[in-house]
C-alpha cells in the first residue's frame, strides 16, 4: 500500500488525526479575513464585466492580417476611445472586443480599423451586443443560484438536519464570496462562462461538504448513550476519516483545471479560457477548503448548544478529570465503564482515536454493544 493509502486506512482508523475542531477560531478568523479582503477588492475595484454584460461590437478580422495583437489594441482604442480586448485565434485572424458602443459608432470603428490594417472594410467582420441579452443572463444566473440554494437547504435539512444545511449554505456562500472576489482583484473579464464555472463549483464544494456530513450522521448515532467522546470529537473524526478522500478529489479536479488557467490562459494565451477556468479554479479550492475548516466545525458549534450535547460534554469532560486524577487513561477507563448503563441491544457509535490495546476492544459489551 502507498504511503498515502497507509496514511487514509490510519485516518480512517482514528489512530492518527490533527484537531481541526479544537482549531476552529483560527480557520473562522482566516475565513473572515479572507472573505473582507475578497469584498473589500469587490467594493474598490468592481468586476470587469465582459462584452456580453455591458453590450458593444466584435470585430473579426480575416487570416490574412499581419497585425499584432498589440498593434490592433492600440488601433482599436485609438478608433475607439474606450479600452479594447484582442485575442489571436488559432487560424491567425485577430478578434477585437469593445464595449460600450451603438451601433453607429461600431461602423466608424470598423472603418477605421480597416484603415489601420490596411484591408477592406468588408472583410472585418462586425458583430454587435446589446447589454439587454447580458442583463437578461446575469438575472437568468441570479435566479438560478437562489433556487439552487434554496433546494440545498431544504435536501440536507430533510437528509440531515437543518444545522447541517446552515452550514452547508454557510459555506457556499464564503465560496461564492471569495470567487468573486478574486475576479475583481485580479481583473479577469466575467463573461458568461465565469457564471457557468460560478455555478459548477458549487456542486463540488456541496460534494465535499456532504462526504463528511455522512460520515459525521454515521458515527453519531446514540452518541449520548456514552461518556468518552462529544460531540466536536465525533467530528473532528468525520473529518479525519474523510481527509485524505477529499484531497484526492479535490487534487485530481484541479489540475485539468491549472492546465487551462496557467497553460492555455497564461503560456499559449488563450485569453478566453481565463474566464471559466478562474472561477472554477478558486471555487474548487475554496470549496475543499470550507469543508474542512468551516462547515463541519460550525455544526459542531451549533450542535453543542443543545442541552443534551451539553450534558454529554459536561460527563465526558467529568469523567476524564476522574481518570486523569486516578492516573489511568481516559479511553481505557470508558472503554470498561461508559456503556454500563445501555440496553443490551445498543449499538455503541465507533467513534475517536483507537489507540488502545487491543485486548480492550473485547470488553462488555464491545464491539456488537451486546453483553456476552
Amino acid at each position: 500500500m502507498s504511503k498515502l493509502g497507509t496514511l487514509g486506512a490510519r485516518l480512517h482508523r482514528g489512530e492518527i488525526g490533527y484537531d481541526f475542531v479544537k482549531n476552529r477560531k483560527i480557520w473562522y478568523g482566516l475565513s473572515i479575513l479572507i472573505t473582507i479582503t475578497a469584498i473589500v477588492g469587490l467594493a474598490v475595484r468592481g468586476l470587469n464585466m465582459g462584452i456580453e454584460f455591458q453590450g458593444g461590437a466584435v470585430f473579426n478580422t480575416p487570416k490574412s492580417t499581419s497585425a499584432s495583437v498589440s498593434q490592433a489594441e492600440e488601433y482599436a482604442e485609438e478608433a475607439s476611445g474606450h479600452d479594447a480586448i484582442v485575442q489571436k485565434l488559432g487560424d491567425g485572424s485577430l478578434r477585437i472586443q469593445v464595449a460600450g458602443i451603438d451601433t453607429g459608432t461600431a461602423n466608424q470603428i470598423k472603418n477605421t480599423l480597416a484603415d489601420d490594417l490596411k484591408m477592406d472594410s468588408e472583410q472585418i467582420n462586425a458583430e454587435l451586443v446589446g447589454p439587454s441579452w447580458g442583463e437578461q443572463i446575469a438575472n437568468k444566473a441570479w435566479q438560478g443560484l437562489g433556487i439552487f440554494l434554496v433546494l440545498v437547504v431544504i435536501y440536507l435539512a430533510i437528509a440531515f438536519e437543518w444545522r447541517m444545511a446552515l452550514a452547508a449554505f454557510v459555506a457556499l456562500i464564503h465560496d461564492i464570496t471569495i470567487t468573486v472576489g478574486i475576479y475583481a482583484l485580479v481583473g479577469f473579464e466575467v463573461t458568461p462562462g465565469t457564471v457557468i464555472g460560478l455555478l459548477t463549483i458549487l456542486g463540488y464544494s456541496l460534494y465535499d461538504t456532504v462526504v463528511v456530513f455522512d460520515s459525521l450522521k454515521e458515527q453519531t448515532r446514540d452518541l449520548t448513550k456514552q461518556t468518552r467522546w462529544t460531540y466536536s470529537d465525533v467530528a473532528n473524526r468525520s473529518i479525519n476519516s474523510t481527509l485524505v478522500r477529499s484531497i484526492n478529489t479535490t487534487v485530481v479536479a484541479l489540475l485539468p483545471v491549472a492546465g487551462l488557467l496557467f497553460i492555455g490562459g497564461g503560456v499559449l494565451g488563450a485569453g478566453m479560457l481565463n474566464d471559466i477556468s478562474l472561477s472554477l479554479f478558486v471555487g474548487l479550492a475554496a470549496g475543499a477548503y470550507s469543508s474542512i475548516f468551516i462547515a463541519t466545525p460550525l455544526v459542531a458549534d451549533l450542535k453543542e448548544r443543545e442541552p443534551a450535547m451539553k450534558a454529554l460534554k459536561k460527563r465526558v469532560l467529568a469523567k476524564r478529570a476522574q481518570s486523569a486524577a486516578k492516573g489511568e487513561a481516559p479511553d481505557a477507563q470508558g472503554d470498561e465503564e461508559s456503556y454500563a448503563d445501555e440496553p443490551e441491544d445498543a449499538a455503541p457509535a465507533v467513534v475517536g482515536p483507537r489507540n488502545q490495546p487491543a485486548t480492550r476492544n473485547r470488553g462488555r459489551g464491545r464491539p456488537s454493544g451486546k453483553r456476552r
